[in-house]
């Protein structure tokens, strides 16, 4: 009948105690269970060591130390937007004095951490137990271009949000690292970049590292961007004044707001599809990824190929989702992902749209 050892506990000992004792005894039993699942909160500290300074940007090397500060085991998310993933993202928070950054010259990933969480793959997790660290050692001469900032001292911040599985619901939870030193700085001087790979665009479609079956998709996913780039470029030209559509996607109109989203989709359209070179040796838990500078290759990951052609995280998408990153396009940047967000920036912060 009282399957549960507390219940068990509480009816047998309600058989010998006094009612204000009983629920005395209660009330202690109950302040220890809502104390243990206190104390079972998950918890993260994240530190950072690097050099005190570089001669040359290739021995900027920062390693973060991500560790389980709490009393649960814990299975985080690998996402390539955080310190956990080697991906050449910019993960990292970096300013000198007057303000200045380097420019970001890494890979911008579009990942699905929902897509993640469906497949459960080994591979897409880190997990911490209780008191256990994971160091993970990142080059930032391959993300990042100091040229244009200059030498001198900078300040270096990581990005401190995870995300982790909640046992209970098997759903994602965000959870924020305690940063002890949450700043940290590095002279840099002597070489401020490495060499980048040049940009141009073939006339014909390239691949690298594709099956055929795998040709055969990028094709028609070509010609499914090339469609989406097309009608949102005639849309924008038809609709020069505030509608619905617009509004919901890129926030309050207005003339210059207006011509600035008009040009990036022309440009979109103009740098035809079928002139970009597609690799698809990642293989990665991502969709895929550009380096912003380099305007001729898209790299397709893992979970391009299981997506479908059009609508939403499509494989068309995808390929105009990736194009608008490049510099010479729309320069774009991932500040939020998904629909439902997407739309809460344009309606909040409409120039970051």
């Amino acid at each position: 009948m009282f399957a549960h050892p507390v219940k068990r506990l509480l009816y047998r000992t309600s058989k010998r105690l006094s009612g204000m004792a009983f629920r005395s005894l209660f009330s202690t039993l109950v302040a220890l269970a809502v104390a243990s699942a206190a104390s079972a909160a998950p918890s993260l500290s994240l530190s950072l060591s690097r050099p005190k300074e570089v001669s040359s940007i290739i021995d900027l090397q920062i390693t973060a130390a991500l560790k389980n500060t709490g009393d649960v085991e814990l299975k985080l998310l690998k996402d390539p937007r955080t310190v956990l993933h080697t991906f050449q993202t910019n993960t990292f928070s970096i300013t000198n004095a007057a303000g200045d950054s380097p420019a970001f010259t890494g890979a911008y990933v579009k990942y699905v951490p929902s897509t993640a969480l469906a497949k459960n793959l080994d591979t897409s997790f880190v997990v911490l137990a209780p008191g256990a660290a994971i160091n993970v050692t990142h080059d930032l001469s391959k993300a990042y271009n100091f040229t244009s900032s200059g030498h001198g001292s900078y300040s270096l911040v990581a990005g401190n949000e995870f995300q982790y599985i909640d046992p209970a619901t098997n759903s994602l939870q965000f959870i924020s690292a305690n940063m002890a030193d949450a700043t940290h700085t590095t002279v840099v001087s002597g070489q401020l970049a490495i060499a980048q790979p040049p940009s141009s665009l073939e006339r014909r479609i390239k691949y690298t590292g594709c099956t055929a079956d795998q040709q055969s998709q990028v094709s028609a996913a070509a010609d499914q961007a090339q469609k989406y780039a097309h009608l949102a470029r005639v849309y924008l030209n038809q609709n020069r004044i505030s509608t619905p559509r617009f509004v919901t996607w890129f926030g309050k109109f207005s003339d210059a707001h207006h011509k600035t989203i008009h040009r990036h989709f022309i440009n979109m359209a103009t740098h035809k599809y079928r002139q970009y070179n597609y690799n698809c040796n990642c293989q990665e838990d991502s969709y895929a990824f550009v380096h912003p500078n380099d305007d001729s290759t898209i790299h397709l990951c893992t979970d391009f190929w299981t997506a479908p052609l059009e609508g939403t995280d499509s494989q068309g998408g995808t390929l105009v989702h990736e194009s608008s990153h490049f510099t010479s396009i729309a320069g774009t940047d991932d500040i939020v992902y998904g629909q439902d967000d997407a739309m809460k920036l344009a309606s909040n912060h409409p120039k970051r749209a």
